[in-house]
C-alpha cells in the first residue's frame, strides 16, 4: 500500500470510530444518570469484569475509577468461578462488559451476581441480550459497524465501550467533588502527582525591598536589574503596583529623558498577583493568559510575601 492510501485508512479508523462514540454520546439518557447514581450510593467496591478485548476495556475502566477515588477491581469472569468470587460483597456494584451480551464465561458471573443481589450495570451493544436483561442499568455501546474492514476485529465498539467508561468515571468524581489535590494524593510518586501538589510557596523567592512610588526611574532601572525584571512597587510592606523591563523598553522608546519619571506614573497600579497557597500550575496559566513572566505573591491586605518567576515554576515542575 502507498503511503497516502495508509494514511487514508488511519483517518477512516478514526472519523468511524469517532463517530460511534458521537452516537453513543446521543444515545445517553436517564439511565446514565441512574448508573452514576448506583456507583455513588455503592457502600463497597466496583467490580467490572469482561472477557477478551473487553476484558482489557473492563480493566482500564477499574484503573480509571480507582485513580479518580472510586475503589474499583477488574475480575477475569472465569476465575471469578474459580474462586475469586470471595473478592465481591453485597454492598458492590459490578460493571460488565460485551459486545454482544451473550458471552458464556460472562453469563457465569451474572448469575452469581444475581444471586449475591450486586447492582449490574451494563455496557453492551446487545439490548435484548441475556446480560442487558439481567442489568439494573443498560448503556448502550452498540455499533453499526467496526473498523476492521471484515467487520469482526472489536474496535469501533471496544472504543465506545471505554468513552462509556470514562464518561462514568468523570460523571462520578464530579458527583463526589473529587478535587485536583485528591487525584494527586492518589499518584504522589508520579510527576503529575507533584504538579498538581506544588504551591507557589514551594517556589516563591524571597520579595525583596519594595521600591517606594515616589522613586524615580534612574532607581527603578536598578531595581530592575537586581530582581530579574520586576520591580515591586509599595510602601509598609504592602504592594501598589508593579514595573517590568517591558515597561522601561516601551517608555525608553518615547525619548531620551525619562530617567526623571516618578514610577508611578508607569507602573502598573493594579498587578496581577497570586498567594502562597495558590497551586504554582494554576500560577503557571494565569502568567501565560496575560503573557508575563513573574507575579508578586501577596497575602490578606496586599502584604507582599515573595515573587515567583515563571523559570523557577518550569524548573520545579509545574509544567
Amino acid at each position: 500500500m502507498s503511503a497516502e492510501r495508509l494514511v487514508a485508512t488511519g483517518r477512516r479508523v478514526a472519523d468511524l470510530e469517532a463517530e460511534a462514540i458521537r452516537a453513543a454520546a446521543r444515545a445517553l439518557d436517564h439511565r446514565f444518570a441512574r448508573a452514576v447514581e448506583l456507583l455513588r450510593a455503592a457502600g463497597g467496591r466496583v467490580i467490572v469484569s469482561g472477557i477478551g478485548k473487553s476484558g482489557l476495556i473492563a480493566r482500564k475502566i477499574a484503573a480509571t475509577l480507582t485513580s479518580t477515588g472510586t475503589p474499583a477491581a477488574w475480575i477475569h469472569p472465569i476465575d471469578s468461578l474459580h474462586g475469586d468470587l470471595g473478592l465481591i460483597g453485597p454492598s458492590d456494584v459490578a460493571i460488565l462488559l460485551s459486545k454482544s451480551g451473550e458471552t458464556d464465561e460472562l453469563v457465569g458471573l451474572l448469575s452469581e451476581l444475581q444471586r449475591l443481589s450486586v447492582p449490574i450495570i451494563a455496557i453492551t451493544g446487545g439490548l435484548e441480550s441475556t446480560l442487558a436483561r439481567a442489568a439494573t442499568v443498560v448503556l448502550d455501546a452498540g455499533v453499526t459497524e467496526e473498523a476492521c474492514p471484515h467487520d469482526l476485529a472489536p474496535t469501533a465498539s471496544t472504543t465506545v465501550a471505554l468513552a462509556l467508561g470514562d464518561a462514568l468515571a468523570v460523571a462520578l468524581l464530579e458527583e463526589k467533588g473529587f478535587a485536583a489535590e485528591d487525584f494527586a494524593r492518589l499518584h504522589p510518586a508520579g510527576r503529575l502527582g507533584r504538579r498538581l501538589l506544588l504551591r507557589v510557596r514551594d517556589v516563591m523567592q524571597a520579595p525583596g525591598s519594595l521600591l517606594s512610588p515616589r522613586a524615580s526611574m534612574r532607581e527603578a532601572v536598578v531595581a530592575l536589574a537586581h530582581q530579574r525584571g520586576l520591580a515591586m512597587i509599595g510602601e509598609q510592606g504592602r504592594l501598589c503596583g508593579v514595573l517590568t523591563a517591558g515597561d522601561l523598553s516601551r517608555l525608553a522608546e518615547r525619548g531620551a529623558d525619562f530617567l526623571a519619571i516618578q514610577v508611578d506614573g508607569v507602573m502598573t497600579a493594579i498587578p496581577k498577583t497570586c498567594g502562597p497557597e495558590d497551586f504554582a500550575a494554576a500560577t503557571v496559566g494565569l502568567m501565560e493568559r496575560h503573557g508575563i513572566m513573574a507575579v508578586p505573591v501577596v497575602i490578606d491586605g496586599g502584604e507582599v510575601v515573595g515573587v515567583v518567576h515563571l523559570h523557577d515554576l518550569m524548573r520545579a515542575g509545574a509544567v
